[in-house]
């Protein structure tokens, strides 16, 4: 819950500084520089994992130093680096605090350095908190030997692939052979030879991938010529209630990264079909992160890539989790998993309503109701969505029939509700054992707009909104309207649940790619482009500014997909490069403002050859309006503001006279029935909704 989550975050925070001698400055600094030591592979030293970190040690000018690990000598593993400092990969960490320590002598003798490091089990949790049980392993859809429940660990394995000069990844035997067929890659202005080394293992109990170009056996200390030093982490979509490990991650072996030299990391935890909490995905990101580095040497910095839900959780870890990902290229995405729950449900509802009572509204109308550009994306919503608030109805296959929930015969079942894993920060309901829920449609005026424009008549409005009915916590439909739980929604404010966008984003590189579904072919799918505009509407409102997100509109076409792509990866690598070279004192909010490339801007796709950079707006304007037009969704039309940010409504009185209509006697005693506690005003915060307490919340 929130309280508890905030009295951990302290501990982290306190914990999450260097500890050093007092006066000891950053390391690079001018001659006379003092001695100073940090871990690199987890730059927060009370968040180690794996029994293992990377470790940096920077000497005084001239100085000779020695390194110890609580209690025992361990300079021999560390190595000189260009820059005079030194770089060591320490192993043999104990669960809990490890005391590491420097010494200077010679030059600068007697100055000494110490660091409290905190390690954790590979398995987790690290902050998280207690981990989902049953939780049924699937080691075996890589490759991995058969596991055991519940910490699914299965020995890492290495394989080898290359890219052929036809295009294609072939698996390679002997990665020191060098078939005729064997493609190269340019990194660094440099051919290497086209040759992936892939390792797959378990951390924090999913399968974890990492990829990158081989030109001998990786060293931490020594990194391989053929990684360019930077990262970028995959994440991959849907949600669903997890119970189990996964058997896809977002994907590692993608030439678009590969054949530019960046590794590339994922787990099966990253990927929200599996895991709908990104709080665990987090954790699982930063784990499996650290483990890169301990492979590999340090990284430059990381981008952050995947659409639907794979932006999901690049929104809310970049907000919520800094540092995991030092840049992001969310696509086709959506704020946070909360912020859709009102539209999906709310389809699920016009779908039942629309099929009963609501027969015979017109195909213009319903479209009006729902407010995307085809009514088709509130059918998408309820087929492969609205099963995610129900008890069963999208249960897993690797979860057993017998293990599921039963009222009857297994009440104490597994529940395949999405909400499941946010258990550690909502809690259960005592009265139904189901995590809390943060639903609501009280005071919900369905097709408002549609009624304003004359698209429906009064009676229809009154008739919908009478009859929509509810959800309840098994997800089944009850005449009843829903409402939140309060506790529910004070956590996913106050933990930042509810992506905000007021923390960490604000301080993060954004190219948001929007392909556009909403119609041209896509009328059916749920990924419409109004949620780009809702997190840049929560940006400005919180920070007064989005100059950090860039959205950049392209075509569902394979050629414009595969243009739009190759231009913001190098697009945010030029971006983040230019603000690691920053040594200004300005803020970190201040230098992404600056350093953002000068060709990088809003702007549309015309074509695979063409792209044109103009602001986007809400409503849609310009010549990228006029190609990418963006509608809107259930809340919207409903009268919710752009941020969508408003879970359950406060209420005010129903006034016959705010409707451009007249209503029968018969229409306003409904609307009075329908609406109890009167109606949805958007002009005051939703209940509950504050600020979030901070970033780096921990729920041990």
């Amino acid at each position: 819950m929130a309280n508890r989550a905030l009295r951990s975050s302290a501990v982290v925070v306190a914990l999450a500084v260097p500890v050093l001698l007092p006066g000891i400055a950053s390391a690079g600094a001018s001659p006379g520089r003092p001695l100073t030591i940090e871990t690199v592979s987890n730059p927060r030293p009370a968040l180690v994992s794996g029994g293992q970190v990377l470790v940096k040690v920077v000497p005084p000018e001239g100085a000779q130093v020695r390194v110890g690990a609580n209690g025992h000598d361990v300079t021999s593993v560390f190595h000189a680096q260009p820059d005079g400092s030194l770089l060591g990969l320490v192993t043999g960490l104990r669960n809990g605090v490890n005391d590491l320590s420097a010494r200077a002598r010679g030059h600068g003798s007697g100055q000494r350095a110490s660091l409290r490091v905190t390690n954790h089990p590979g398995t987790g949790p690290v902050f998280s908190g207690a981990q989902q049980l049953p939780f049924y392993c699937e080691t075996q859809a890589f490759g991995l030997p058969a596991a055991t429940q519940p910490l699914c660990s299965a020995p890492a394995q290495v394989s080898y692939q290359y890219r052929t000069t036809a295009g294609a990844f072939a698996p390679l035997a002997d990665p020191a052979a060098r078939p005729a067929d064997l493609a190269t890659a340019t990194v660094g202005g440099r051919p290497v030879p086209y040759v992936v080394r892939v390792e797959r293992g378990t951390i924090d109990r999913a399968v974890y991938e990492i990829a990158a170009l081989y030109d001998g056996t990786p060293s931490p200390t020594a990194p391989d010529r053929g990684w360019n030093g930077k990262l970028v982490y995959t994440f991959g979509g849907g949600c669903n209630a997890g119970y189990h490990q996964g058997s896809a991650t977002g994907g590692v072996v993608n030439d678009l990264f590969l054949g530019r030299g960046y590794g590339v990391a994922s787990s099966t935890l990253n990927v929200l079909d599996t895991n709908c909490s990104p709080i665990i995905s987090a954790e699982a990101a930063m784990m499996v992160k650290e483990h890169f580095a301990e492979t590999y040497g340090p990284i430059a910095h990381t981008i952050g890539w995947g659409g639907s839900g794979g932006a999901i959780q690049q929104y809310d870890i970049a907000e919520n989790y800094p540092g995991i990902v030092d840049g992001i290229i969310p696509g086709v995405s959506f704020p946070d998993p909360l912020s859709v729950g009102g539209p999906v449900s709310d389809c699920r509802l016009l779908e039942r309503y629309f099929a009963g009572p609501g027969a015979s509204f017109t195909a213009a109308q319903k479209q009006a109701v729902a407010g995307f550009a085809s009514y088709d994306s509130c059918i998408s919503w309820d087929k492969t969505f609205a099963s995610r608030a129900t008890a069963t109805g999208s249960c897993n296959a690797a979860i057993p029939v017998a293990a599921r929930w039963d009222p009857v015969a297994n009440p104490g079942g597994v529940k395949c509700n999405s909400n499941e894993q946010l258990v550690n920060q909502l809690g259960r309901d005592p009265e139904t054992g189901f995590v809390r829920s943060t639903l609501d449609t009280t005071g919900v005026q369905y097709g408002l707009a549609a009624l304003r424009a004359g698209t429906i008549t009064a009676a229809q409005f009154a008739d919908l909104n009478a009859n929509i009915g509810g959800l309840d916590h098994t997800g089944t439909p009850v005449p009843q309207r829903i409402a939140a739980d309060p506790k529910a929604l004070e956590a996913v404010y106050a933990d930042g649940i509810l992506n905000a966008a007021s923390q960490g984003l604000r301080e993060t590189p954004i190219i948001d790619q929007r392909t556009d579904l909403d119609l041209a072919g896509f009328g059916n799918d749920i990924h419409t482009t109004e949620w780009s505009y809702v997190l840049r509407q929560r940006l400005l409102r919180a920070n007064g500014t989005a100059g950090n997100q860039i959205i950049i509109e392209n075509h569902a076409t394979p050629a414009e997909a595969a243009a739009a792509s190759a231009y913001e990866l190098d697009a945010m690598d030029r971006w983040l490069t230019a603000i690691d070279a920053d040594r200004s004192h300005r803020s970190r909010q201040q230098k992404v403002l600056a350093n953002r490339p000068g060709d990088l801007g809003d702007g549309c796709y015309l074509s695979a050859a063409s792209r044109i950079t103009e602001k986007l707006t809400y409503p849609a304007s310009g010549q990228c309006g006029a190609r990418y037009p963006v509608a809107a969704n259930t809340r919207l039309v409903a009268g919710e503001r752009l941020t969508l940010d408003v879970l359950k409504c406060r209420l005010k009185p129903l006034d016959f006279r705010d409707y451009p209509v007249t209503f029968t006697a018969a229409d306003r005693q409904r609307l009075r029935a329908a609406f109890p506690g009167g109606v949805c005003d958007y002009s005051r915060p939703g209940v509950g909704q504050r600020a979030p307490i901070g970033t780096w919340l921990s729920y041990r």
